[in-house]
């Protein structure tokens, strides 16, 4: 190489330092190494490691081809500059990445592979991950009972599919970048959405269930609200899917919208069981109910077909107390301590086993 005649690099070190971004033509090619001319900078080289990890790139170019290249070494032993192909490549990606989160572009990902957590995605041979939190609602497994296995099932469904997401959230030096199928969407909804308002009445098909509660389709433009488990009946129930069915057309209340998520109401349209509560019960009436649920807070108590009460868990010391003194699907009998319709509550205290 020392009998070439290029310029080499004098005070290249006063205008640059490793990890810069440089351009320049190509000079002179050989079987292991090419030659960039950087004008006043003085003369880079790509050789070794470098030229053979992008070999097949670089045959393809000729002299006087305009390339760019990420400084390696300033001054090297023959006192060129030593550039890589591959990692400009890799830094202007990045640059690139960051720019369209920036400007919150829409880009195009394939999906080369699926975990219990998301997928994996590349594009611009950089790595990037798309959470299954962040799918779109045509896209999110929806899977009873949660099993993760299942739910890994239906994500592998979209390997090898091309998805149009917004980047979330980049870090360059994790080599992290977070992905939003759903975000895509999020403007156009709010945007929809200003038609409707709280206590709004809608129409729409159940177009998912849940363990916590049923997706449910409604409007033109085919947007999707969620009635939560506790908003299906007044009754506690286990099981969504004992009060509604996929592709079931129903109505329900708007009771409250967040930015782009829709909540729904299916028990309010339906008469109340609370409103002449009083007129049955009193506190300190002695009543028997049947454990339908144990919670953190104490266990749920059927009074009648719609109405719950709760025996609070500081009444047992401890949850494990609880469950002995306590048995799902029995009888026993309770003192109302707390009635209040408003609030939908009513307080038990036990007093014995019905007979």
């Amino acid at each position: 190489m020392n009998n070439l005649n290029i310029q080499k690099s004098n005070d290249s070190s006063q205008l640059l330092k490793n990890g810069d971004i440089v351009t320049g033509k190509i000079v002179k090619t050989g079987r292991s190494s090419v030659f960039i001319d950087l004008g006043a900078l003085g003369t880079g080289i790509i050789f070794g490691k470098e030229f053979y990890e992008t070999k097949s790139k670089l045959k393809k170019l000729k002299i006087e081809d305009v390339i760019t290249a990420k400084v390696l070494e300033l001054d090297n032993e023959e006192g060129y500059i030593e550039l890589s192909l591959k990692e400009a490549s890799k830094e202007l990606n990045w640059k690139n990445l960051k720019e369209k989160k920036e400007n919150n572009e829409i880009i195009t990902i394939k999906i080369t592979n699926a975990n219990k957590g998301g997928l994996l995605a590349e594009t611009t041979n950089i790595q990037m991950f798309l959470p299954v939190s962040q799918l779109s609602s045509e896209h999110y497994p929806r899977i009873r009972g949660a099993d993760k296995l299942k739910i890994l099932e239906e994500l592998k469904k979209l390997i090898g599919k091309e998805l149009k997401v917004k980047i979330l959230d980049i870090d360059k030096q994790e080599e992290k970048v977070i992905l939003s199928e759903k975000a895509k969407e999020t403007e156009k909804i709010k945007e929809v959405l200003k038609k409707y308002k709280k206590g709004d009445i809608i129409t729409g098909e159940i177009s998912g269930i849940a363990d916590f509660g049923a997706f449910i389709k409604f409007g033109e433009e085919n947007l999707e609200g969620f009635i939560h488990i506790s908003e299906l009946d007044w009754q506690l129930i286990k099981d969504p899917s004992e009060i509604v069915k996929i592709g079931q057309r129903i109505k329900a209340k708007i009771i409250n919208i967040t930015d782009e998520k829709v909540s729904l109401s299916l028990k309010i349209l339906k008469k109340n069981p609370w409103k002449e509560i009083e007129k049955k019960y009193k506190k300190g009436d002695i009543i028997a109910g049947i454990v339908v649920k144990f919670n953190p807070f104490g266990a749920f108590v059927k009074i009648s077909s719609k109405i719950q009460g709760l025996v609070h868990i500081s009444e047992f010391s401890s949850f494990e107390n609880m469950e002995k003194t306590l048995k799902i699907d029995k009888k026993y009998k309770f003192k109302i301590s707390v009635i209040e319709p408003k609030n939908y509550k009513i307080t038990l205290r036990l007093t014995e086993q019905a007979k």
